[in-house]
Protein backbone atom coordinates (compact mmCIF):
# COMPACT_ATOMS: atom_id res chain seq x y z
CA UNK A 1 0.00 0.00 0.00
CA UNK A 2 1.70 3.34 -0.92
CA UNK A 3 1.80 6.02 2.31
CA UNK A 4 -1.16 7.61 3.09
CA UNK A 5 -2.22 10.93 1.65
CA UNK A 6 -3.33 13.57 4.14
CA UNK A 7 -5.75 16.04 3.69
CA UNK A 8 -6.99 18.48 6.12
CA UNK A 9 -9.36 20.89 5.53
CA UNK A 10 -9.69 24.40 8.31
CA UNK A 11 -12.40 27.01 8.24
CA UNK A 12 -13.62 29.21 11.08
CA UNK A 13 -16.99 28.83 12.26
CA UNK A 14 -18.71 31.97 14.46
CA UNK A 15 -19.32 30.46 17.65
CA UNK A 16 -17.40 28.73 20.37
CA UNK A 17 -15.60 25.08 19.95
CA UNK A 18 -18.36 23.79 22.40
CA UNK A 19 -21.03 24.55 20.32
CA UNK A 20 -19.62 23.65 16.87
CA UNK A 21 -18.63 20.22 18.75
CA UNK A 22 -22.37 19.93 19.74
CA UNK A 23 -24.08 20.92 16.93
CA UNK A 24 -21.84 17.42 15.31
CA UNK A 25 -22.85 15.50 17.77
CA UNK A 26 -26.63 16.08 17.62
CA UNK A 27 -29.15 14.04 15.65
CA UNK A 28 -29.16 15.53 12.24
CA UNK A 29 -25.46 16.34 11.21
CA UNK A 30 -24.94 13.50 8.98
CA UNK A 31 -27.96 14.40 6.84
CA UNK A 32 -26.77 18.29 6.74
CA UNK A 33 -23.55 17.21 5.53
CA UNK A 34 -24.19 14.85 3.17
CA UNK A 35 -23.83 16.53 -0.21
CA UNK A 36 -26.34 16.78 -2.45
CA UNK A 37 -24.25 16.17 -5.66
CA UNK A 38 -22.91 13.15 -4.22
CA UNK A 39 -25.41 12.03 -1.67
CA UNK A 40 -25.00 8.64 0.43
CA UNK A 41 -28.04 6.57 1.81
CA UNK A 42 -27.84 5.37 5.67
CA UNK A 43 -28.29 1.58 4.89
CA UNK A 44 -27.03 0.89 9.26
CA UNK A 45 -26.21 3.15 11.97
CA UNK A 46 -25.83 2.28 15.81
CA UNK A 47 -24.60 4.72 18.47
CA UNK A 48 -23.58 8.79 17.91
CA UNK A 49 -20.11 9.88 17.67
CA UNK A 50 -18.33 8.32 20.43
CA UNK A 51 -16.18 5.27 20.14
CA UNK A 52 -17.76 2.15 19.09
CA UNK A 53 -20.64 3.80 16.55
CA UNK A 54 -20.87 2.44 13.70
CA UNK A 55 -22.21 3.46 10.28
CA UNK A 56 -23.01 1.68 7.10
CA UNK A 57 -23.67 3.78 4.10
CA UNK A 58 -24.49 2.84 0.24
CA UNK A 59 -22.48 5.57 -2.24
CA UNK A 60 -21.75 5.66 -5.81
CA UNK A 61 -18.52 5.60 -8.28
CA UNK A 62 -20.31 6.84 -10.96
CA UNK A 63 -23.14 4.25 -11.70
CA UNK A 64 -21.73 1.64 -9.30
CA UNK A 65 -22.65 1.29 -6.15
CA UNK A 66 -20.49 0.97 -3.24
CA UNK A 67 -20.94 -0.19 0.59
CA UNK A 68 -19.02 1.73 3.08
CA UNK A 69 -18.36 0.68 6.66
CA UNK A 70 -17.05 3.40 9.26
CA UNK A 71 -16.59 2.92 12.76
CA UNK A 72 -15.82 5.81 15.20
CA UNK A 73 -12.15 4.57 16.96
CA UNK A 74 -11.38 8.18 18.95
CA UNK A 75 -13.05 11.06 20.76
CA UNK A 76 -12.64 13.49 23.07
CA UNK A 77 -15.96 15.07 24.27
CA UNK A 78 -15.99 18.54 23.16
CA UNK A 79 -12.61 18.43 21.16
CA UNK A 80 -12.40 15.14 19.07
CA UNK A 81 -13.81 12.63 17.25
CA UNK A 82 -12.79 9.96 14.83
CA UNK A 83 -14.01 7.64 11.91
CA UNK A 84 -12.19 4.75 10.28
CA UNK A 85 -13.46 2.82 7.61
CA UNK A 86 -13.81 -0.65 7.80
CA UNK A 87 -14.57 -1.44 4.37
CA UNK A 88 -15.14 0.64 1.34
CA UNK A 89 -13.71 2.23 -1.51
CA UNK A 90 -10.75 2.93 -0.21
CA UNK A 91 -7.45 0.94 1.20
CA UNK A 92 -7.37 3.35 4.13
CA UNK A 93 -9.30 6.18 5.14
CA UNK A 94 -9.47 7.79 9.01
CA UNK A 95 -10.76 11.02 9.38
CA UNK A 96 -10.81 13.30 12.60
CA UNK A 97 -13.27 15.88 13.34
CA UNK A 98 -11.27 18.92 15.43
CA UNK A 99 -13.35 21.98 17.01
CA UNK A 100 -10.71 23.78 17.50
CA UNK A 101 -11.00 27.21 20.56
CA UNK A 102 -9.97 30.54 18.50
CA UNK A 103 -10.78 32.89 21.10
CA UNK A 104 -15.18 33.68 21.75
CA UNK A 105 -15.26 31.66 18.07
CA UNK A 106 -13.51 27.74 16.70
CA UNK A 107 -12.02 26.33 13.43
CA UNK A 108 -13.21 23.28 12.36
CA UNK A 109 -10.73 21.28 10.91
CA UNK A 110 -11.34 17.97 9.21
CA UNK A 111 -8.29 15.65 8.32
CA UNK A 112 -8.43 13.14 6.26
CA UNK A 113 -5.44 10.29 5.75
CA UNK A 114 -6.93 7.93 2.79
CA UNK A 115 -5.12 6.02 0.45
CA UNK A 116 -6.34 4.55 -2.88
CA UNK A 117 -6.82 0.68 -3.95
CA UNK A 118 -4.59 -0.82 -6.35
CA UNK A 119 -1.67 1.11 -5.13
CA UNK A 120 0.58 3.19 -7.16
CA UNK A 121 -1.77 2.10 -10.45
CA UNK A 122 -4.41 3.43 -7.92
CA UNK A 123 -2.95 6.56 -6.91
CA UNK A 124 -1.93 7.30 -10.85
CA UNK A 125 -5.19 7.01 -12.00
CA UNK A 126 -7.09 8.40 -9.78
CA UNK A 127 -5.41 10.32 -6.90
CA UNK A 128 -6.48 13.89 -8.74
CA UNK A 129 -10.27 13.03 -8.58
CA UNK A 130 -10.26 11.83 -4.87
CA UNK A 131 -8.76 14.69 -4.22
CA UNK A 132 -10.89 17.27 -6.20
CA UNK A 133 -13.89 15.54 -4.65
CA UNK A 134 -12.51 15.89 -1.07
CA UNK A 135 -12.22 19.36 -1.76
CA UNK A 136 -15.61 19.67 -3.42
CA UNK A 137 -17.25 17.60 -0.04
CA UNK A 138 -15.42 20.04 2.56
CA UNK A 139 -16.11 23.10 0.61
CA UNK A 140 -20.13 21.99 0.82
CA UNK A 141 -19.71 20.50 4.44
CA UNK A 142 -18.07 23.63 5.91
CA UNK A 143 -20.21 25.88 4.43
CA UNK A 144 -23.04 24.21 5.74
CA UNK A 145 -22.21 24.30 9.17
CA UNK A 146 -21.11 27.67 9.01
CA UNK A 147 -24.26 28.73 7.66
CA UNK A 148 -26.30 26.81 10.02
CA UNK A 149 -24.56 27.59 13.39
CA UNK A 150 -24.56 31.53 12.11
CA UNK A 151 -28.48 31.13 11.73
CA UNK A 152 -28.74 29.26 15.27
CA UNK A 153 -26.72 31.40 16.88
CA UNK A 154 -29.00 34.77 15.91
CA UNK A 155 -31.68 32.87 17.99
CA UNK A 156 -29.90 31.12 20.73
CA UNK A 157 -31.81 32.90 23.07
CA UNK A 158 -34.88 32.09 22.28
CA UNK A 159 -35.32 28.23 22.17
CA UNK A 160 -34.97 25.37 22.20
CA UNK A 161 -38.36 24.72 20.31
CA UNK A 162 -40.77 21.62 20.37
CA UNK A 163 -41.98 21.89 16.43
CA UNK A 164 -44.38 20.12 14.80
CA UNK A 165 -44.20 19.33 10.98
CA UNK A 166 -45.95 18.11 7.97
CA UNK A 167 -44.28 16.75 5.71
CA UNK A 168 -41.17 15.84 6.83
CA UNK A 169 -40.09 13.56 4.77
CA UNK A 170 -40.60 15.71 1.84
CA UNK A 171 -38.05 17.85 -0.22
CA UNK A 172 -37.83 20.78 1.92
CA UNK A 173 -38.66 18.95 4.69
CA UNK A 174 -35.91 16.18 4.69
CA UNK A 175 -33.41 19.62 4.40
CA UNK A 176 -35.39 21.09 7.46
CA UNK A 177 -35.76 18.55 9.93
CA UNK A 178 -31.88 17.40 10.36
CA UNK A 179 -31.35 21.83 10.40
CA UNK A 180 -33.58 22.43 13.12
CA UNK A 181 -32.67 18.59 15.28
CA UNK A 182 -28.41 19.90 14.98
CA UNK A 183 -29.96 23.34 16.34
CA UNK A 184 -30.99 21.74 19.53
CA UNK A 185 -34.81 21.94 18.47
CA UNK A 186 -36.98 18.60 19.18
CA UNK A 187 -39.16 17.60 15.51
CA UNK A 188 -42.72 16.37 15.51
CA UNK A 189 -43.64 14.97 12.10
CA UNK A 190 -47.54 14.57 11.61
CA UNK A 191 -47.52 11.46 9.58
CA UNK A 192 -50.40 9.10 8.45
CA UNK A 193 -49.02 6.05 10.24
CA UNK A 194 -47.75 6.88 13.57
CA UNK A 195 -44.68 4.53 14.65
CA UNK A 196 -42.32 6.20 16.61
CA UNK A 197 -42.42 8.51 19.70
CA UNK A 198 -42.31 11.75 18.20
CA UNK A 199 -44.70 10.95 15.15
CA UNK A 200 -48.62 12.33 15.08
CA UNK A 201 -50.95 10.98 13.49
CA UNK A 202 -52.64 12.62 11.06
CA UNK A 203 -55.35 12.47 8.57
CA UNK A 204 -56.14 15.47 6.00
CA UNK A 205 -58.61 13.89 4.03
CA UNK A 206 -60.67 12.51 6.73
CA UNK A 207 -60.17 16.10 8.96
CA UNK A 208 -58.67 14.53 11.82
CA UNK A 209 -55.05 14.61 14.25
CA UNK A 210 -53.86 13.12 17.20
CA UNK A 211 -54.64 16.73 19.23
CA UNK A 212 -54.03 16.07 22.51
CA UNK A 213 -50.22 15.37 20.66
CA UNK A 214 -50.13 19.35 19.33
CA UNK A 215 -50.92 20.46 23.38
CA UNK A 216 -47.85 22.67 24.20
CA UNK A 217 -45.86 22.17 20.83
CA UNK A 218 -44.11 25.78 19.96
CA UNK A 219 -44.12 26.05 16.49
CA UNK A 220 -45.81 24.35 13.63
CA UNK A 221 -44.73 24.16 9.99
CA UNK A 222 -47.10 23.03 7.45
CA UNK A 223 -45.12 21.48 3.94
CA UNK A 224 -47.56 18.90 3.19
CA UNK A 225 -49.10 19.49 -0.14
CA UNK A 226 -49.22 17.13 -3.76
CA UNK A 227 -46.55 17.66 -6.09
CA UNK A 228 -47.22 20.61 -8.81
CA UNK A 229 -45.23 19.75 -11.40
CA UNK A 230 -45.04 15.92 -11.86
CA UNK A 231 -46.90 15.32 -14.86
CA UNK A 232 -49.96 16.75 -16.74
CA UNK A 233 -52.65 18.20 -15.13
CA UNK A 234 -55.85 15.81 -15.67
CA UNK A 235 -58.72 17.47 -13.75
CA UNK A 236 -58.57 14.58 -11.24
CA UNK A 237 -54.77 15.64 -11.04
CA UNK A 238 -55.60 19.39 -10.43
CA UNK A 239 -58.30 17.99 -7.59
CA UNK A 240 -55.81 16.54 -5.57
CA UNK A 241 -53.45 19.71 -5.84
CA UNK A 242 -55.74 21.36 -4.77
CA UNK A 243 -57.54 19.01 -2.29
CA UNK A 244 -54.06 18.23 -0.58
CA UNK A 245 -53.49 22.15 0.28
CA UNK A 246 -57.09 23.50 0.80
CA UNK A 247 -57.92 20.18 3.14
CA UNK A 248 -54.84 19.89 4.71
CA UNK A 249 -54.29 23.08 6.18
CA UNK A 250 -58.28 23.13 6.99
CA UNK A 251 -57.33 20.41 9.15
CA UNK A 252 -54.58 21.76 10.68
CA UNK A 253 -55.63 25.45 11.17
CA UNK A 254 -58.31 24.09 13.08
CA UNK A 255 -57.03 21.80 15.77
CA UNK A 256 -54.65 24.57 16.71
CA UNK A 257 -57.11 27.10 17.20
CA UNK A 258 -58.64 23.81 19.71
CA UNK A 259 -55.97 23.51 21.97
CA UNK A 260 -55.81 24.82 25.42
CA UNK A 261 -51.42 25.69 24.79
CA UNK A 262 -51.33 26.96 21.59
CA UNK A 263 -48.24 26.99 19.47
CA UNK A 264 -46.45 30.29 19.09
CA UNK A 265 -46.29 30.13 15.44
CA UNK A 266 -47.93 28.17 12.91
CA UNK A 267 -46.02 28.61 9.70
CA UNK A 268 -48.29 27.30 6.31
CA UNK A 269 -46.53 27.52 2.96
CA UNK A 270 -47.85 28.86 0.07
CA UNK A 271 -46.34 29.20 -3.43
CA UNK A 272 -45.20 32.38 -5.76
CA UNK A 273 -47.70 31.11 -8.56
CA UNK A 274 -50.43 33.20 -6.16
CA UNK A 275 -49.48 36.10 -8.55
CA UNK A 276 -49.78 34.44 -11.81
CA UNK A 277 -47.73 35.66 -14.89
CA UNK A 278 -46.15 38.52 -13.95
CA UNK A 279 -44.96 39.27 -17.05
CA UNK A 280 -41.43 41.80 -16.41
CA UNK A 281 -43.43 43.46 -13.80
CA UNK A 282 -41.68 42.88 -10.26
CA UNK A 283 -44.27 42.36 -7.38
CA UNK A 284 -43.85 41.92 -3.51
CA UNK A 285 -46.13 40.67 -1.06
CA UNK A 286 -48.83 43.16 -1.37
CA UNK A 287 -49.73 42.23 -5.11
CA UNK A 288 -52.62 40.67 -5.39
CA UNK A 289 -53.65 37.15 -6.68
CA UNK A 290 -54.37 36.48 -10.20
CA UNK A 291 -57.24 34.21 -11.48
CA UNK A 292 -55.40 31.28 -12.78
CA UNK A 293 -55.56 27.61 -11.50
CA UNK A 294 -52.57 27.74 -9.47
CA UNK A 295 -53.51 31.25 -7.93
CA UNK A 296 -56.90 30.07 -6.82
CA UNK A 297 -54.89 27.19 -5.13
CA UNK A 298 -52.86 29.44 -3.53
CA UNK A 299 -55.43 32.02 -2.50
CA UNK A 300 -57.32 28.53 -0.87
CA UNK A 301 -54.25 27.56 1.10
CA UNK A 302 -53.98 30.30 2.45
CA UNK A 303 -57.68 31.31 3.07
CA UNK A 304 -57.66 27.99 5.22
CA UNK A 305 -55.35 29.18 7.63
CA UNK A 306 -58.11 31.28 9.19
CA UNK A 307 -58.71 29.68 12.30
CA UNK A 308 -55.32 29.59 13.58
CA UNK A 309 -55.06 33.53 12.55
CA UNK A 310 -58.23 33.98 14.61
CA UNK A 311 -57.31 31.95 17.75
CA UNK A 312 -53.96 35.13 17.87
CA UNK A 313 -51.67 32.02 16.98
CA UNK A 314 -49.10 33.91 14.91
CA UNK A 315 -49.53 33.04 11.28
CA UNK A 316 -47.20 33.21 8.70
CA UNK A 317 -47.35 32.04 4.76
CA UNK A 318 -44.39 32.25 3.12
CA UNK A 319 -44.87 31.96 -0.71
CA UNK A 320 -42.03 29.93 -2.07
CA UNK A 321 -40.55 30.48 -5.45
CA UNK A 322 -38.32 27.76 -7.30
CA UNK A 323 -36.26 25.40 -4.55
CA UNK A 324 -32.82 24.68 -5.64
CA UNK A 325 -31.09 21.48 -4.89
CA UNK A 326 -30.07 18.57 -7.08
CA UNK A 327 -31.94 16.47 -4.38
CA UNK A 328 -35.27 17.08 -5.82
CA UNK A 329 -37.33 19.53 -7.53
CA UNK A 330 -36.65 22.04 -10.95
CA UNK A 331 -33.08 21.30 -10.56
CA UNK A 332 -33.00 17.79 -10.74
CA UNK A 333 -34.87 17.13 -13.35
CA UNK A 334 -33.05 20.02 -15.48
CA UNK A 335 -29.42 18.63 -14.74
CA UNK A 336 -29.55 15.50 -16.97
CA UNK A 337 -30.22 17.15 -20.44
CA UNK A 338 -27.78 20.28 -19.17
CA UNK A 339 -25.27 17.81 -18.34
CA UNK A 340 -25.18 15.86 -21.57
CA UNK A 341 -25.44 19.69 -23.29
CA UNK A 342 -28.64 19.47 -24.57
CA UNK A 343 -29.88 22.15 -22.28
CA UNK A 344 -31.25 25.39 -23.07
CA UNK A 345 -34.28 28.31 -21.88
CA UNK A 346 -37.84 27.01 -22.18
CA UNK A 347 -40.06 28.92 -24.67
CA UNK A 348 -39.04 32.28 -25.55
CA UNK A 349 -36.75 32.04 -22.15
CA UNK A 350 -38.10 36.04 -21.56
CA UNK A 351 -40.37 34.35 -18.69
CA UNK A 352 -39.00 35.31 -15.12
CA UNK A 353 -37.44 33.05 -12.61
CA UNK A 354 -37.84 33.50 -9.15
CA UNK A 355 -35.51 30.96 -7.01
CA UNK A 356 -34.09 30.03 -4.02
CA UNK A 357 -31.31 27.64 -2.59
CA UNK A 358 -32.88 25.02 -0.60
CA UNK A 359 -30.70 26.00 2.83
CA UNK A 360 -32.21 30.02 2.35
CA UNK A 361 -35.65 28.67 2.64
CA UNK A 362 -34.53 26.65 5.54
CA UNK A 363 -33.03 29.89 6.75
CA UNK A 364 -36.11 31.86 6.26
CA UNK A 365 -38.22 29.34 7.36
CA UNK A 366 -36.27 29.41 11.02
CA UNK A 367 -36.26 33.26 11.11
CA UNK A 368 -40.06 32.83 10.91
CA UNK A 369 -40.08 31.21 13.71
CA UNK A 370 -38.46 33.74 16.07
CA UNK A 371 -39.58 37.09 14.35
CA UNK A 372 -42.10 38.26 16.10
CA UNK A 373 -42.89 40.71 13.89
CA UNK A 374 -43.02 38.17 10.70
CA UNK A 375 -46.57 37.25 9.74
CA UNK A 376 -48.84 37.17 6.97
CA UNK A 377 -47.41 36.46 3.42
CA UNK A 378 -43.81 36.26 3.15
CA UNK A 379 -42.16 35.88 -0.26
CA UNK A 380 -39.55 33.07 0.07
CA UNK A 381 -37.47 33.72 -2.87
CA UNK A 382 -33.63 35.19 -3.43
CA UNK A 383 -33.39 38.79 -4.63
CA UNK A 384 -31.52 37.74 -7.84
CA UNK A 385 -34.48 36.83 -9.65
CA UNK A 386 -33.43 36.47 -13.42
CA UNK A 387 -35.05 35.54 -16.50
CA UNK A 388 -35.48 31.75 -17.79
CA UNK A 389 -32.96 32.15 -20.50
CA UNK A 390 -30.18 33.85 -17.89
CA UNK A 391 -30.94 31.09 -15.86
CA UNK A 392 -30.23 28.41 -18.52
CA UNK A 393 -27.10 30.29 -19.17
CA UNK A 394 -25.91 30.02 -15.77
CA UNK A 395 -26.75 26.72 -15.33
CA UNK A 396 -24.53 25.73 -18.50
CA UNK A 397 -21.61 28.00 -17.59
CA UNK A 398 -21.29 26.21 -14.05
CA UNK A 399 -21.74 22.90 -15.26
CA UNK A 400 -19.05 23.45 -18.12
CA UNK A 401 -21.75 22.44 -20.89
CA UNK A 402 -23.47 24.81 -23.51
CA UNK A 403 -26.82 25.76 -23.09
CA UNK A 404 -28.33 26.82 -26.24
CA UNK A 405 -30.70 24.25 -26.98
CA UNK A 406 -34.30 25.45 -26.43
CA UNK A 407 -37.30 23.36 -25.49
CA UNK A 408 -39.97 25.06 -28.21
CA UNK A 409 -43.23 26.37 -26.05
CA UNK A 410 -45.58 24.31 -28.74
CA UNK A 411 -43.46 20.94 -27.90
CA UNK A 412 -43.77 22.10 -23.86
CA UNK A 413 -47.59 22.36 -24.73
CA UNK A 414 -47.78 19.33 -26.18
CA UNK A 415 -45.81 17.23 -23.51
CA UNK A 416 -47.40 18.84 -20.23
CA UNK A 417 -50.82 20.91 -21.25
CA UNK A 418 -52.01 23.50 -18.69
CA UNK A 419 -49.19 22.15 -16.73
CA UNK A 420 -46.41 23.23 -18.96
CA UNK A 421 -48.38 26.82 -19.91
CA UNK A 422 -48.65 27.38 -15.89
CA UNK A 423 -45.56 26.08 -14.55
CA UNK A 424 -42.96 26.17 -17.30
CA UNK A 425 -43.65 29.22 -19.42
CA UNK A 426 -45.31 31.21 -17.10
CA UNK A 427 -43.67 33.50 -14.53
CA UNK A 428 -43.44 35.77 -11.91
CA UNK A 429 -40.43 38.77 -11.07
CA UNK A 430 -41.14 38.25 -7.02
CA UNK A 431 -39.05 40.88 -4.89
CA UNK A 432 -38.27 39.64 -0.87
CA UNK A 433 -39.46 42.65 0.66
CA UNK A 434 -40.66 41.35 4.26
CA UNK A 435 -38.02 39.39 4.68
CA UNK A 436 -35.37 41.63 3.47
CA UNK A 437 -37.16 44.31 5.99
CA UNK A 438 -36.71 41.62 8.89
CA UNK A 439 -33.12 41.79 8.29
CA UNK A 440 -32.89 37.90 6.70
CA UNK A 441 -29.45 37.13 5.42
CA UNK A 442 -29.38 34.97 1.91
CA UNK A 443 -26.31 33.14 2.31
CA UNK A 444 -27.19 32.92 -1.39
CA UNK A 445 -28.31 35.76 -3.46
CA UNK A 446 -27.03 35.43 -6.27
CA UNK A 447 -27.23 32.17 -8.83
CA UNK A 448 -23.98 31.43 -9.93
CA UNK A 449 -22.85 31.05 -6.37
CA UNK A 450 -25.91 29.17 -5.41
CA UNK A 451 -25.28 26.53 -8.05
CA UNK A 452 -21.44 26.22 -7.64
CA UNK A 453 -22.09 25.45 -4.04
CA UNK A 454 -24.77 23.05 -4.68
CA UNK A 455 -23.57 21.26 -7.61
CA UNK A 456 -19.47 20.78 -5.99
CA UNK A 457 -17.91 23.06 -8.09
CA UNK A 458 -16.53 24.83 -5.10
CA UNK A 459 -13.11 23.56 -3.66
CA UNK A 460 -11.08 23.77 -0.05
CA UNK A 461 -7.79 23.56 -0.52
CA UNK A 462 -5.63 21.56 2.17
CA UNK A 463 -4.99 23.72 5.07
Amino acid sequence: MPRPVRYLARSPMPVPAAELFAWHARPGAFERLNPPFAPVEVLERSGGIEVGARTVIRMHMGPVPLKWEALHTAYEAGTMFQDTQLSGPFSHWVHTHRAVPNGMTSLLEDEVEYALPLGLLGSAFGGHTARHQLESMFAYRHAVTSGDLARHARFAGKGPLRIAITGASGFVGSALVPFLTTGGHTVLKLVRRASGENDIAWDPKGGTVEQEKLEGVDAVIHLAGAGVADGRWTEERKKEIHDSREQGTRTLAGALAKLQRRPRVFISASAVGFYGDTGDAEVDEAAPPADDFLARVCVAWERETAPAEAAGIRTVKPRVGVVLSPAGGALHKMLPPFKLGGGGPQGSGQQWMSWIHLDDLVGLLHHALFDEEMSGPVNAVSPGALRNADFAHTLGHVLGRPAVVPLPALAIRAAFGEMGEAVLLAGQRVRPAKAQAAGFTFLYPQLEGALRMLLGKERLGSA
